[in-house]
C-alpha cells in the first residue's frame, strides 16, 4: 500500500475539526471539488470509509476519527522535524569558525570579523589562531569553516584566495652593526648571521627558506627558534638579534624607533597573505560573507 500523500491527512484532519469539506478545503487554500476528489483518493488507497457526507455537512466515520487521530500524530512530528532543522540551520548561520596564522590573526583578521559583525551583530565568530601549516590541516580537517595563511604557495587540498599582501623586512635593534652599513645586506650576509626566527611549518619561515632557495643559498641558522611574531618582535626589541619578520608586525616600532629596518638586497620577500578551504566545497554563508569582504579589501 502506497502511504498517503501529507496535504490529504491535514484535510482529513481538518474536516473532523470543521464538519464540513469546504471550510477544511478553504483552510487550505484549495476549491471544495479539489478537497472532495482528495478525500476520495485517501479512502481508495487506505480502503476505508472515512468521511460520511450529507446534506447537513461532513462528519468523519469511527475509522475516519481514527485516521484521524494517526494523521494528526503524524503531521504533529512532521512539524517538529521541520522545527528542528530549521533550529539546526539557523544555528550554523549564526556561527562561523575561522583559523587563522599568526599575523593575519593579529593584523587583519580582527578588522574583518568586526565588519562582519556589524552586517550580522548575532553571529558567533570561533577564531583558532597557529601557525600556517597547522592552519592548513584545520582546513582540511573541517575543523574551520575557512582558514587564512600566509605559506607560499597552495596547500594540497585545499582551495586558496588571494586576500592581501605582505612583506618580510629586516630588523634589527638599534646599535647592532648592520644599522651602520653603507651597503645593503645581500642573502649571503642572512645565512652568515644566526637570526631570531619563526618556528618551522610558519609562513614567515616558510617563505624565508624558499627565497634564500630561490637565490641558491641554504636556510639561516636560527638563534632562536620562537612560537609568534610577537615574540621575535619581542626578542629583537630586547636586543636578542636581527630578525625577518613580517612589515605589519613592526611597522609601529619602526616609527618610533624601536627598530631598525636594514636594507636588503638579491632576494624577494614578498608574499601572499591566502583564505584556504577544503577543495569541492562551495563557501556559504557567514564563511562567504567573509571572503568577499577580505577581497573587498584588497587594493586595486
Amino acid at each position: 500500500m502506497a502511504p498517503p500523500d501529507l496535504e490529504s491527512l491535514r484535510l482529513l484532519v481538518l474536516v473532523g475539526e470543521f464538519g464540513s469539506i469546504g471550510q477544511a478545503a478553504t483552510s487550505l487554500g484549495i476549491a471544495q471539488p479539489s478537497a472532495s476528489k482528495r478525500l476520495s483518493t485517501l479512502e481508495r488507497r487506505l480502503g476505508l470509509v472515512l468521511v460520511d457526507r450529507t446534506r447537513r455537512g461532513s462528519v468523519l466515520t469511527p475509522d475516519g476519527h481514527a485516521v484521524a487521530g494517526w494523521a494528526l500524530r503524524v503531521l504533529d512530528e512532521l512539524d517538529g522535524l521541520l522545527t528542528g532543522a530549521e533550529a539546526l540551520r539557523s544555528q550554523q548561520e549564526a556561527q562561523l569558525r575561522i583559523g587563522a596564522s599568526m599575523t593575519l590573526a593579529e593584523h587583519l583578521v580582527p578588522g574583518w570579523i568586526g565588519e562582519l559583525k556589524r552586517s550580522l551583530p548575532k553571529l558567533y565568530v570561533g577564531l583558532e589562531v597557529a601557525n600556517s601549516e597547522q592552519v592548513s590541516e584545520l582546513a582540511r580537517s573541517g575543523e574551520v569553516d575557512l582558514g587564512f595563511i600566509e605559506s607560499p604557495g597552495r596547500p594540497r587540498d585545499l582551495v586558496a584566495r588571494k586576500v592581501a599582501t605582505d612583506l618580510l623586512v629586516v630588523v634589527a635593534p638599534p646599535g647592532h652593526p648592520w644599522t651602520r652599513r653603507r651597503r645593503p645586506l645581500t642573502p649571503a650576509d642572512l645565512v652568515a648571521t644566526p637570526l631570531v626566527v619563526r618556528e618551522r611549518g610558519s609562513g614567515t619561515r616558510e617563505t624565508m627558506d624558499a627565497a634564500l632557495r630561490r637565490a641558491g643559498f641554504p636556510a639561516v641558522e636560527p638563534l632562536l627558534e620562537l612560537g609568534s611574531a610577537s615574540a621575535v618582535r619581542n626578542a629583537v626589541t630586547t636586543g636578542a638579534g636581527p630578525a625577518v619578520i613580517s612589515e605589519l608586525a613592526v611597522a609601529r616600532d619602526l616609527g618610533d624607533g624601536r627598530l631598525v629596518r636594514i636594507p636588503l638586497e638579491g632576494i624577494e620577500l614578498g608574499r601572499v597573505l591566502r583564505a584556504v578551504w577544503p577543495a569541492g566545497r562551495k563557501l556559504v554563508g557567514p564563511a562567504a560573507a567573509l571572503l568577499a569582504l577580505a577581497v573587498r579589501r584588497l587594493p586595486g
